[in-house]
């Protein structure tokens, strides 16, 4: 796909956040509140594993490990946020998020652009660029200094980079059974650079999520569907075609040009004040070489004043196999055996990406001054099972089943 659909998506969420300002702008010079606020997290990552790299995306790739000994490019990132409220009924923010990009480079994106129409007291709808809720942290999962840990556990989070759309959503909130609920419709496309050269476009997007908060305790649950459509393989999978009904079946099962993906996730948190224990489970099936897996996370922690450490161990598993025999090669003609031998490992290469690992976690979180958080965290990694679990730039020497370690340290913030 072109640059001028990522831009078209830009200035669609763009113009629909600006003519809803226009609407509620007239007749509201008086009122209208300005907010301006950021945030941002300046951190040093290692890796023990030099055959690959350590990242906290898979789209946005950071390169401790192989690509370099200290990565400051895995979890720095800065974000400003612009608010705005008209009256008692609209109002209005754009979030911009400066983090690594794609390639190697650091650049801006458009996170947030929408408006909100308080229709009732428990009724509101936005229009725009707009977070998408699939985890717990789907409303800060980028503002660092919101969370206990110094980033999210990447087994579940990876599951699903994509942190928002463009369309509309609304949230109803009601109290019954003794607590306080939150439910959220929501619609959209989405359009995202997965590599230099390769777009995907989520379309038919939707989401229903549900929360529900007693006291200390709040649970959230979601399900979601989209198409996800993915151009660049179809010469890939066409040579798989060309094979006859064994490589028609493979294309048909493995093939990223268009799937309707499914998401479930669940999670709670309870934080009591001085220590908190949370945990999520998700499951992303995409019906494709993309994989279909199952992640999750339990993490502990305890506040000794301003001083926090904390525990997590997180698990990332398929749900498919990561290993399939491929087209035939008995009996043919050496090129085509060679050619068909070719389309096999690159297939398996594409299914040992599909992460299955797991990582257990120790860190510590120190609130050094007001707006300020200092952290250091240790992980110990193990791909597991052929695979190459959530790494990415694999180099020919990688082994899966050893386990490696990872120790980041940094600074988070907010102003």
């Amino acid at each position: 796909m072109s640059s001028d659909l990522r831009v078209s998506f830009q200035r669609r969420a763009g113009c629909i956040a600006a003519l809803a300002l226009a609407c509620a702008h007239g007749g509201a010079h008086a009122q209208a509140r300005w907010t301006f606020g950021g945030f941002g997290t300046l951190a040093a990552v290692h890796s023990t594993e030099k055959q690959a790299d350590y990242t906290a995306s898979p789209i946005y790739r950071g390169q401790a490990g192989h690509g370099k000994e200290w990565a400051f490019d895995v979890d720095s990132r800065l974000g400003a946020q612009l608010g705005v409220q008209f009256d008692k009924r609209w109002s209005a923010v754009v979030q911009v998020v400066h983090e690594k990009g794609v390639g190697h480079a650091y650049e801006p994106h458009l996170e947030w652009a929408n408006v909100k129409f308080q229709v009732t007291p428990e009724l509101s709808i936005r229009a725009g660029r707009i977070a998408l809720p699939l985890f717990l942290a789907a409303d800060y999962r980028k503002a660092s200094y919101a969370l206990p840990w110094l980033r999210t556990p990447v087994e579940l989070y990876n599951l699903m980079p994509i942190s928002s759309n463009d369309g509309v959503d609304a949230t109803y909130r009601w109290n019954a059974w003794g607590a306080k609920h939150e439910t959220q419709v929501t619609v959209g496309v989405a359009d995202v650079q997965i590599t230099p050269d390769i777009r995907g476009k989520s379309r038919n997007a939707y989401a229903v999520t549900h929360n529900a908060t007693m006291g200390a305790l709040t649970m959230r649950a979601t399900a979601a569907s989209t198409t996800m459509d993915i151009a660049g393989a179809e010469p890939f999978f066409d040579a798989f075609r060309s094979f006859g009904p064994t490589g028609q079946a493979l294309a048909d099962r493995y093939d990223i040009a268009s799937r309707k993906i499914r998401i479930f996730n669940a999670g709670f948190s309870y934080d009591p004040g001085n220590w908190f224990l949370m945990g999520e489970i998700g499951r992303v099936n995409t019906r494709s070489m993309l994989g279909d897996q199952t992640a999750g996370y339990l993490s502990a922690g305890y506040r000794f004043g301003t001083v926090a450490p904390y525990a997590t161990l997180a698990r990332v598993d398929a749900n498919m196999a990561t290993h399939v025999e491929g087209l035939p090669t008995a009996g043919l003609p050496p090129a085509v055996a060679g050619l068909t031998t070719l389309l096999n490992d690159e297939l398996n290469a594409q299914l040992r990406s599909i992460g299955i690992q797991d990582t257990a976690s120790i860190g510590m979180r120190w609130d050094v001054a007001p707006d300020y958080a200092v952290k250091a965290q240790f992980d110990r990694v193990r791909p597991r099972g052929g695979s190459t679990g959530t790494l990415t730039n694999v180099q020919p020497g990688f082994r899966s089943g050893q386990a490696f370690g990872v120790v980041s340290a940094g600074v988070d913030f907010v102003f």
